[in-house]
């Protein structure tokens, strides 16, 4: 049965845990706080002193800003005012602004600035604590590297001054192994991790100058890399193309000629690519000319020879001609046909019978004069013969006259018309062979015109691009002389007067918040580490078994405190507690009592003779009964024999009660039994029916029987007297019970174990202990405000 419970009580103990006490209770944080606040104080000293010790020893680091012009058509003017220059794109055009953020933040590009600046190379002296670096006028030496292998970079190098001509090199590498050697400055030196030569500056006859340099070799590469992630580039703002360039350094010029020296770098880089582009712009365009001159004097020449074929000066002009002169020739054609026709009409006349008398029509537009003057003469003779023959016979001699004159006349005139029509014939055959020339050369002007106009436009297009590369030419030889840079500087790199970091006043005050915060952080810790029992409040919220009292640190050292005449505060607290007790078995007996604990330690031996004493101070008669006989410790707490006791009684028949019974001097009415040896099976002995015998004998010889048990929650011996007693007192002790173990006390309560349970808090902080300080006696006040032993006396017993 008792071990059944036992197990019963593991299992609470382990898995029944109530949620309340997980809850962080913030007030009772703050009043923990609150009593320690001499940790926030240290805290902040500690802290401040750090901070200050920091600002003291840290390096300062400042910060360099530079700002610069990005020149972009498209934000600004071009450097030529645009044009028919911007066609080839000679001078760049317009930049795009992120782009160049990225040309400036590129490896290559500080790789190129740290080599010209000679970074290769940092110099240190030993400061205080650490290693300062040196730059510029302030380094006595520099070092002049040839060559060095991977392995320098991980070379300590230092540099000992004896003199101005000579000095002491110590290389330490990485597995400890040191060289020393003397050398004269100016020197080459030879080591297996490379070749360099170490030169005197003006700056070493200064007495006051270091001494002592370490050097240290750098991978251009991995610094390149380090200072691009140091470096921030960025825009004014997104309609400028402004660009500020800063750097946060420890040491100030060098950051000015690094920034300086990125810009400069920057500006020449992109000269050597326009010149770059300018010079192979003029060696293709040379090299086109020649080609293009000897193409376009051989299209020249095929015009040549084509207009010297087909007879041509301008086809335009010649066609024009061709054309007039057909029109011409068609019209004299005319003409002639006209003559002819009039002339075949005059021969048919002149032939016809019954004409020989008659007048010879005019010739119109014949213009021969011979026919014009035979033509005349023949109508005046016949004009005469009429006359002649309207005044005398037509057979008189003047008359045959006239006739015979009138027909060599025809004759003449009829072979004279032949003449003229075979001239005119002539000239008419020629005039239609000229025009069928022209008509064949008028036909063929198109295909000549377009075979020529083939020929001029190829001439057209290479004398174009002639002329256009003529001039690309002489743009390139501008932008070749004139090349400017893509910048302009508006700011050179300016350094802050005071540093960015480390901030005195941010350090100070994060070291101040610091100060608060880690004294917090560790007591809140602790207290959530900390599971065990602080206030009565942590009972309340665990069980519902009520609380009878709650008692202050004994700081007396005695373990029977109750007695008459003593008016301390944990005495009159007893006094509360007995009276608590009494009133809450009001109509009912109540004279065993059951004292018990979670576990040892917790007070309850020095609770049950306390309790006892202030109830035998009423006159009461009581006994107090040592149960524990696991680890007894009520005989000794009293300064009483230990070897007779409860366990003589169980195991002998001989024993009586009044020979284990043992009054307590100066408490009239007070006895106890002890325990007696500690024996081998005590849970038998819990078990025997004797025991029920004892407390019954007790019951009727005293008022009180107070039980002394064992913890409940390391054994299940106190089980066992359950049948025996009227009610129980759980003493729990304030920063020792662990709050877990509360769920003992309210399994108690709720599955009623033992009858009627009550809860006391044994050892509570005296300002949290309700009554405490309300004038129970002269001093009590004071004694409420002494600081709590940490030693576990005769109240943990």
């Amino acid at each position: 049965m008792a071990e059944k419970e036992m197990s019963e009580l593991q299992k609470v103990l382990l898995g029944l845990e109530s949620e309340e006490t997980n809850k962080v209770n913030f007030k009772e944080l703050a009043l923990k706080c609150a009593r320690l606040w001499y940790l926030f104080v240290l805290g902040i000293v500690l802290t401040s002193g750090l901070g200050f010790f920091y600002l003291k020893y840290a390096s300062p680091v400042y910060l360099v800003k530079s700002k610069i012009l990005i020149k972009d058509e498209e934000k600004g003017a071009s450097l030529l005012g645009g044009g028919d220059l911007d066609a080839l794109d000679i001078f760049g055009g317009a930049k795009n602004v992120d782009n160049e953020i990225e040309v400036l933040n590129s490896i290559s590009l500080m790789e190129r600035v740290l080599t010209e600046l000679s970074l290769n190379t940092t110099y240190y002296t030993p400061v205080f604590f650490k290693n300062r670096e040196i730059y510029g006028k302030q380094l006595p030496i520099k070092v002049v590297v040839d060559k060095v292998d991977s392995t320098a970079y991980e070379m300590d190098v230092t540099v000992f001054i004896k003199d101005n001509n000579r000095f002491e090199l110590v290389t330490e590498d990485e597995e400890g192994s040191v060289e020393r050697s003397e050398h004269e400055f100016g020197k080459k030196i030879v080591k297996p991790f490379g070749m360099f030569t170490v030169l005197a500056l003006p700056k070493i006859t200064d007495p006051e100058g270091p001494k002592e340099v370490h050097v240290k070799f750098n991978d251009i590469h991995e610094l390149a890399e380090y200072y691009n992630e140091e470096i921030t580039i960025e825009a004014v703002n997104k309609k400028a193309s402004v660009l500020w360039l800063s750097l946060e350094i420890p040491i100030r010029d060098k950051g000015k000629d690094i920034i300086n020296k990125l810009v400069e770098v920057y500006n020449i880089e992109a000269l050597e690519d326009k010149n770059e582009v300018a010079s192979n712009t003029i060696q293709f365009i040379d090299e086109r000319l020649t080609f293009l001159t000897t193409e376009l004097s051989n299209v020249e020449k095929d015009v040549e020879n084509y207009k010297k074929r087909n007879q041509l000066t301008d086809v335009s002009s010649d066609a024009q001609l061709f054309l007039e002169n057909a029109s011409e020739y068609n019209k004299q054609l005319g003409e002639l046909e006209i003559q002819l026709d009039v002339l075949g009409s005059i021969e048919k006349y002149l032939r016809e019978s019954g004409t020989q008398f008659k007048l010879v029509p005019s010739t119109l537009s014949i213009k021969d004069i011979t026919l014009m003057s035979l033509i005349e003469r023949f109508n005046a003779l016949q004009l005469e013969r009429e006359r002649l023959v309207s005044t005398t016979k037509s057979n008189s001699l003047l008359v045959q006259n006239i006739e015979d004159q009138l027909t060599n006349l025809r004759g003449n005139i009829l072979e004279n018309l032949q003449n003229i029509k075979q001239g005119l014939t002539i000239t008419r055959n020629n005039l239609r062979g000229n025009m069928a020339g022209f008509k064949s050369r008028i036909e063929q002007i198109p295909a000549i015109e377009r075979e020529l106009l083939e020929i001029k436009r190829q001439q057209g297009i290479k004398e174009g691009l002639y002329l256009y590369l003529l001039q690309k030419r002489e743009e390139s030889s501008l932008s070749l002389a004139a090349a400017v840079s893509n910048t302009r500087i508006i700011d050179s790199a300016m350094v802050s007067k005071k540093p960015v970091s480390p901030k005195k006043g941010l350090v100070l005050s994060v070291c101040v918040l610091a100060g608060l915060i880690l004294p917090f952080i560790g007591i809140y810790i602790s207290y959530i580490l900390d599971n065990k029992v602080k206030l009565r409040k942590d009972i309340e919220d665990a069980t519902d078994t009520p609380i009878i009292g709650e008692l202050g640190h004994n700081d007396s050292g005695e373990t029977l405190i109750v007695s008459k005449g003593n008016r301390s505060p944990v005495a009159e607290l007893f006094s509360l507690v007995r009276s608590n007790l009494q009133f809450s078995t009001m109509g009912r007996e109540n004279k065993v009592v059951l004292i018990t604990s979670s576990m040892s330690g917790e007070g309850k031996t020095f609770f049950s003779i306390n309790l006892s004493a202030s109830l035998a101070m009423t006159g009461k008669k009581v006994v107090i009964l040592g149960l524990d006989l696991r680890k007894p410790r009520l005989m000794h707490d009293l300064n009483l024999p230990t070897e007779f006791g409860i366990t003589n009684y169980l195991v002998s028949e001989k024993i009586t009660i009044d020979e284990i019974t043992v009054p307590i001097e100066g408490h009239p009415g007070l006895s106890v039994i002890g325990s007696g040896p500690i024996p081998p099976n005590p849970v038998e002995l819990m078990t025997s029916p004797k025991l029920g015998y004892l407390i019954e004998e007790l019951k009727s010889t005293y008022d009180y029987v107070i039980l002394d048990t064992a913890p409940v929650g390391q054994v299940a011996d106190t089980f066992n007297l359950a049948p025996y007693i009227d009610s129980t007192i759980y003493v729990v002790r304030c920063g020792y019970t662990l709050k877990e173990q509360l769920i003992i006390v309210d399994d108690i309560y709720r599955n009623k174990k033992l009858k009627s349970p009550m809860v006391v808090l044994n050892d509570a902080v005296t300002s949290n202990v309700k009554g405490y300080g309300y004038g129970y006696g002269i001093g009590y006040e004071q004694a409420g405000q002494k600081k709590r032993k940490s030693k576990v006396g005769a109240q943990t017993s």
